[in-house]
């Protein structure tokens, strides 16, 4: 008897341990992010994991990192190359210092009004296409682009039309948004996104070009800087979901359409989750009646893209990349009569 219960106990570990080694990832990857953790994006992004897990029936695993995590945020290009981290969910405009294309094709200020513009171009405009091309070179592959809702703007002082922007002191990240701000009039000062609150509750900045409504009110922007702009009118990034083009290259083509799936999940959830923050957020800073959210006309907002538009043909010049990307943008935007 005893012989018969030890020989099933062993039997049944033996089918736990097959079981478990058949359910095994194939796959275990580490993407890195652009955002802290708990942040609604990295949650986002946290999700797409789940989600390729759950699609890939077990079979690819991804950790999803915050920000600085295995290495700088403007270095997770090489990283993901050499194979340091598998991937990332990142804006290209980290990776400007290494070409200016990653600049205009990371936030092309003032080009686009709702991220499904930005989407369409890259899927239909010719942006897919040109990005893959870029990042190519360094070992890696694109699997598509992301994006967010446009960021809202922070203020204390109202702001109501681009003449409004003439001598404001705004915080703005150097390079194309730094200098489009400067053509409209502003004052632009450099400062880190870790400083933006501390220099507009202290007066050093008047305004603040920072991130996307729900995230400025979540951390008390709004409650110091009672004139945001909302829908945003400047920035929209780009969100860049690449990995090793080796290990991309070495998946079955089961995988690799689970992969490109999920991506197309990913972009539907990720702007309709942010967008919902938002609106929640403006409902709640509408409570507030010091806060007055102030929202350009649409004859204000082609003023600003005017002027952006001259920094757009400047940073077109500087390599062949810039124009050819240049060109597509324009070509998609004068084609829906939206230039």
């Amino acid at each position: 008897m005893l012989k018969k219960f030890l020989g099933a106990a062993i039997v049944s570990v033996s089918a736990i341990a097959l079981s478990g080694a058949a359910f095994a990832a194939d796959y275990n990857w580490t993407f890195q992010t652009s955002e802290t953790a708990g942040e609604p994006g990295f949650v986002n992004k946290q999700k797409w994991a789940e989600n390729v897990e759950k699609m890939s029936g077990g079979r690819i695993e991804i950790e999803i990192l915050p920000i600085g995590a295995v290495v700088p945020h403007t270095d997770t290009l090489e990283a993901v190359g050499t194979g340091i981290l598998q991937g990332h969910l990142t804006d290209p405009s980290y990776f400007a210092g290494k070409d200016p294309a990653f600049a205009m094709m990371g936030n092309l200020v003032g080009a686009w009004s709702d991220p499904f513009e930005l989407i369409g171009f890259m899927q239909s405009g010719g942006g897919h296409e040109l990005y893959s091309e870029l990042v190519e070179p360094y070992g890696v592959h694109f699997l598509g682009a992301a994006a967010t809702e446009p960021e809202a703007f922070v203020s204390s002082v109202p702001i109501r039309s681009v003449d409004d922007l003439k001598g404001v002191k705004l915080r703005a990240p150097e390079g194309m948004v730094y200098e489009i701000f400067s053509k409209a009039g502003a004052s632009p000062v450099a400062l880190p996104g870790s400083e933006v609150f501390t220099a507009l509750d202290k007066g050093v900045v008047d305004a603040a070009d920072y991130t996307v409504f729900a995230t400025n009110q979540a951390q008390g922007m709004n409650d110091i800087a009672h004139y945001p702009l909302y829908p945003g009118f400047h920035s929209l990034p780009l969100i860049d979901i690449s990995m090793n083009k080796e290990t991309w290259d070495g998946l079955p083509d089961d995988l690799k359409a689970v992969l490109e799936a999920s991506v197309d999940k990913f972009i539907f959830d990720h702007v309709y989750s942010v967008r919902k923050l938002d609106a929640e957020a403006v409902a709640t800073a509408k409570e507030n009646p010091e806060i007055e959210i102030i929202n350009w006309s649409g004859d204000e907002r082609a003023k600003f893209r005017r002027i952006a538009q001259e920094e757009w043909e400047t940073w077109a010049g500087k390599t062949e990349m810039t124009q050819r990307y240049y060109d597509a943008v324009v070509a998609f935007l004068k084609g829906r009569n939206q230039l």
